[in-house]
């Protein structure tokens, strides 16, 4: 019966675990915080959009994707509030499929994410290279 129990336990916190909710992003080179992104479902997919941002001194505190690409919608728009994931679908412990737009460069890759422990692993993929990062859970 405690074995029950315990792994009844163990279940619950871990399908209680989710990448929907709020993360903090974290520069590569500095890491420092660099924006929250709330990721979210909506019909079966994943998305995410920025909700803010941690400007440095002398940066812009609401910036826009200058450097999107002229016929990508977002080219110009404010990046709080922009959807920057896209269409992710659930594959088993992954979500896949989807894509991911870096605001600073402009550029689209393919993308998965998956939780590790408490954080979310985020990869982008450009052709043959990828990129991983680790976000954090936002309070």
């Amino acid at each position: 019966m405690f074995r029950l129990l315990i792994f009844a336990l163990f279940s619950l916190n871990a399908s209680g675990q989710t990448v929907v909710g709020k993360w903090k992003t974290i520069d590569d080179t500095s890491g420092e915080v660099k924006s929250v992104v709330e990721i979210y479902e909506r019909n079966g997919k994943v998305y995410g959009k920025v909700v803010q941002t941690f400007p440095k001194p002398g940066q812009n505190p609401d910036p826009v994707c200058s450097k999107c690409d002229l016929e990508d919608e977002r080219y110009n728009k404010k990046i709080i509030g922009m959807e920057i994931m896209k269409d992710l679908i659930k594959s088993g412990s992954e979500y896949t499929n989807g894509d991911i737009l870096d605001p600073e460069n402009g550029k689209v890759y393919r993308c998965k994410v998956w939780l590790e422990g408490v954080n979310l692993k985020l990869r982008g993929y450009w052709g043959p290279f990828w990129r991983t990062q680790t976000w954090l859970k936002a309070d």
